[in-house]
């Protein structure tokens, strides 16, 4: 008997997932509330695949996204998608951020990333001849694509296996039968023998519906971006990242070549009062963003950080500034504001900051609770370690 698979979210690791287990025999319904795929955090990221340099060794990170990176470029080839290995500078610009290089260089080999290189000033300037700083890690294979196109891509396989993405069907109930799961969504009922949620933003909400809201939630942020102007865009040839911060999961202020030649700044990583909160005007979600314990603890122990992420999205020149580090060259002029996105991030009780993929299973549901960057490079690799983790479908 075939295997009826619901997969809540339309996001690029929810249409990976329904590709993944419909490829498998499966018949698979993806829910989405949105009217097309990739709406969110697919729709709103800086299009770049990573390589793996920044991922402790052995966690579902650093491996999804070494098998993802694989997965994805054989994927884009197939289809005639874009895929460009424009190459990653990260980019020391004190000597107080040399050891740190060094141990990321250390980390991204541990992590098997081909290709890693420690450059001096010098060496950084002969891959991007506008760019500063004391010493590089070069990536030579970090690429970039088109997220969206690879989530509609994906939309179409699904279709072409016998499964079926319906749009515009918001889940409003989820209930675990003893033959399996039900769910309600947009007027209609759809019975499942199992059921994956890949919900982004609206984990929570779809987590609570299925009566497990666990020990993780998501706190949104919103990152936005400036791109730059004109002649500016020629100053940046790939990819160029400071040396992150190891306290966080974000990536500080980074300078990113798009597939379409445009060249974006940022993001920061503003606290948002919504889950889809793009906008400062949207504070749709704030007795549920604070009701969690972990947010306050998270807000009291970073709060000086917060503040500074604050000053950097009210202000132009915060941006400009975090940019001329690395590329001097830049004025304000150059520097237009570009659409921006909100990161689903996982945050624990006690308020960490939840780095790893974090996925686990209640009953005859599989639940995706922390997926932000790299997922989508990720997502191919992610989607067959779901396929591994739905009982029925285990070989």
């Amino acid at each position: 008997m075939t295997e009826r698979i619901g997969v809540v979210g339309a996001g690029i690791v929810g249409l990976a997932v329904a590709r993944e287990l419909g490829g498998r025999g499966a018949e698979v319904t993806v829910l989405d509330k949105e009217d097309h795929v990739g709406a969110h955090q697919t729709g709103h990221n800086s299009g770049v695949v990573h390589a793996g340099i920044y991922y402790p060794p052995g966690s579902l990170k650093a491996r999804l996204c070494r098998e993802g990176v694989a997965l994805l470029k054989e994927y884009c080839a197939q289809h005639g998608l874009p895929y460009q290995e424009v190459g990653k500078l990260v980019v020391a610009s004190t000597r107080a951020e040399r050891p740190m290089l060094a141990a990321l260089a250390e980390r991204a080999r541990a992590n098997g990333v081909p290709g890693i290189a420690e450059l001096d000033a010098l060496g950084l300037r002969e891959v991007e001849p506008h760019a500063v700083g004391v010493g590089a890690v070069h990536s030579p294979h970090t690429a970039i694509t088109d997220f969206p196109a690879v989530a509609r891509r994906l939309a179409l396989d699904v279709a072409a296996q016998g499964g079926s993405v319906r749009l515009s069907h918001r889940v409003g109930a989820i209930r675990q039968t003893s033959r399996g799961v039900e769910v309600l969504a947009a007027g209609r009922r759809f019975a499942f023998d199992r059921l994956v949620v890949c919900a982004g933003l609206g984990t929570d909400a779809v987590a609570r519906m299925a009566g497990d809201p666990g020990d993780l939630r998501i706190v949104p942020f919103r990152g936005e971006y400036y791109a730059l102007a004109g002649q500016a865009r020629e100053l940046v040839r790939g990819l160029i990242y400071p040396v992150p911060d190891p306290r966080y999961p974000f990536l500080g202020v980074h300078l990113t070549r798009h597939i379409d030649g445009e060249v974006l700044v940022g993001p920061n990583a503003v606290l948002a009062l919504a889950y889809e909160g793009y906008r400062w005007r949207d504070i749709r979600n704030i007795p549920q963003i604070a009701a969690w314990p972990g947010t306050y603890r998270m807000a009291r122990k970073h709060w000086r950080t917060g503040i500074k992420e604050v000053y950097g999205s009210l202000a132009k020149r915060a941006f400009l500034q975090a940019a001329r580090r690395y590329v001097p060259e830049l004025t304000a002029a150059d520097l237009r504001r570009a659409e921006g996105g909100v990161r689903a991030q996982a945050v624990a009780r006690d308020g960490r900051l939840v780095d790893d993929f974090a996925v686990d299973v209640h009953g005859g549901i599989v639940l995706v609770r922390n997926a932000p960057s790299p997922a989508a490079t990720s997502s191919l690799a992610i989607a067959r370690h779901i396929a591994g983790i739905v009982p029925a479908l285990v070989r």
